[in-house]
């Protein structure tokens, strides 16, 4: 029986990719045994539950962007998580170990190494983060969602796949559901990835004349994040502007194709949502990511004509709600940077990777 071990976790733009060829590995063969290994300090922990995957817990920290004691303290946890590591994968005699970027990803793949087990990385991002460039040279082989991050991996192990997406967005993809709005709305979605964007949050509550002024013709889906919830619902609630808000959207698909327009960050996956969906988008990329990956991600849409990119120093309330009113208003080029959102999507990637790695767990036996 083959046993995958996916190393994934902290954030969902590490995650929900690995999520999505968990659920493709278990669909081309449903006897596959599925493992993710993560830390108790990210999203994993209540994410992998509400999707139902089993999830092994190790030491690892972030290195990258904590300040120099964090980061060496981090470094020094790395041999107990590479013990743990080894004691996971003979214990559930791993076929293939899989990571996704991210600080759990090192003591898995090194663990599998000292193994001898296949072992594959995935990079979402067009700029590849320090783990996966460190761990590429120990990879069999690596998948990357951008042709522009190719370069950085040796090429006889490259495959330039395009991002896995859960086969939810992709199964109703030409469609669109109804909005949570009355009919006749336009549905603007905002959100700021699985922790949320306090400065997206700040830029929405700044907006709120204009969004009084705009009820009844707009219908926002607006994510907050657990740790900024309470104080825009109740933003919103003192300007008197209906409004749905959540601090975490499990059920991103269903929302994604409700939307005319969306507000968010420029995470690698969820741009990879918005081009499956083929949607619009206002992009302001997190500014103090490691390596500008965002920014490199959203020069990608900006250019191709999908997005319109907003630095975050320019981002206002006034500006927000500027740039959302006149696409808006604009239908015409809403349906433009669709259309060019959608054609920058790939829905095999699951597929192709999963296929690859499965070949490649066969000639190592």
């Amino acid at each position: 029986m083959t046993t995958i071990v996916i190393a994934a976790g902290g954030t969902g733009g590490h995650l929900y990719p690995a999520v999505a060829l968990a659920r493709e590995f278990l669909r081309q063969d449903p006897a596959t045994r599925m493992l993710f290994v993560g830390t108790a300090r990210g999203i994993e922990t209540k994410v992998l539950a509400h999707e139902g995957f089993e999830l092994a817990l190790i030491a690892a920290r972030p290195v990258m962007g904590r300040g120099l004691v964090k980061a060496v303290g981090a470094l020094l946890s790395l041999p107990l998580g590479v013990r743990q590591s080894l004691a996971l994968l003979r214990e559930r005699r791993a076929s293939l170990v899989l990571g996704v970027g991210g600080y759990t990803s090192p003591p898995v793949l090194l663990a599998a190494r000292l193994l001898g087990l296949p072992r594959v990385i995935l990079e979402p991002n067009a700029y590849p983060g320090m783990a996966n460039k460190v761990l590429g040279p120990v990879a069999d082989l690596v998948f990357v969602t951008f042709r522009e991050a190719a370069g950085h991996f040796s090429q006889a192990k490259v495959r330039v796949t395009g991002m896995p997406v859960r086969r939810a967005f992709i199964e109703d993809a030409g469609t669109r559901h109804e909005a949570r709005g009355e009919r006749g709305q336009k549905t603007l979605l905002v959100f700021g990835g699985s922790q949320g964007a306090r400065a997206l949050n700040d830029a929405m509550i700044g907006a709120l004349p204009q969004w009084v002024s705009m009820r009844g013709r707009l219908a926002i889906v607006h994510q907050t994040g657990e740790a900024d919830y309470a104080r825009v619902k109740a933003a919103y609630e003192a300007a008197g502007v209906p409004v749905e808000v959540v601090p975490f959207l499990f059920e991103m698909p269903a929302s994604l194709r409700a939307a005319d327009l969306v507000v968010s960050r420029a995470g690698a996956m969820t741009l990879a949502e918005l081009a499956v969906c083929g949607k619009p988008a206002i992009l302001v990329p997190l500014p103090h990511a490691i390596y500008q990956h965002q920014a490199h991600n959203a020069r990608v849409v900006a250019e191709a004509g999908g997005a319109v990119v907003l630095q975050q120093r320019e981002l206002t309330g006034a500006r927000l709600a500027q740039e959302v009113t006149a696409l808006l208003r604009d239908p015409e080029r809403l349906r433009v940077m669709g259309e060019r959102s959608r054609a920058l999507g790939t829905t095999d990637a699951a597929d192709v990777i999963v296929r690859e790695c499965l070949t490649l767990v066969r000639s190592k036996e």
